[in-house]
């Protein structure tokens, strides 16, 4: 198996929005995000298919966040189309297309209160896609 060398981009992998929203979901619970949300937007606007929504506990907590999801996603080969609030960390939106990741302080979670904006979307729980150790997908049982 090569190794990508140093400051090389892994080619893109398709992937599908259910799979993006779970890669976001994997890396904002491990590295501890506070109350992960993700929202099924597909019913209720076209501009996305899922929001997910948390805090950090700090200015740099919620920059490890917004960098846990970049490097999540890198991995795979996606970009995002943009990113918005990563030098202030009060309200870091990073656009994956399918996928919004909003990472917030906690007062401006409560001040914004997305949930409660986008009430009629569901809030769904993803998984992340099991992994054979090729990184190819594992068959089901």
């Amino acid at each position: 198996m090569k190794r990508a060398r140093a400051g090389r981009r892994a080619a893109p992998v398709e992937t599908t929005a259910e799979e993006k929203a779970a890669i976001a979901e994997e890396a904002l619970t491990d590295r501890r995000a506070v109350e992960v949300v993700v929202l099924d937007m597909r019913g209720v606007t076209t501009i996305t298919d899922y929001f997910l929504i948390c805090h950090g506990t700090s200015q740099l907590h919620i920059q490890s966040l917004a960098e846990a999801v970049r490097e999540a996603f890198e991995e795979k080969g996606i970009r995002p189309f943009g990113a918005e609030g990563e030098r202030e960390a009060r309200w870091v939106l990073l656009d994956y297309g399918e996928v919004v990741v909003h990472v917030f302080s906690e007062e401006d979670r409560e001040f914004y209160n997305l949930e409660r904006l986008w009430s009629d979307a569901p809030q769904v729980m993803v998984s992340a896609p099991a992994q054979a150790e090729d990184g190819e997908r594992a068959d089901p049982e």
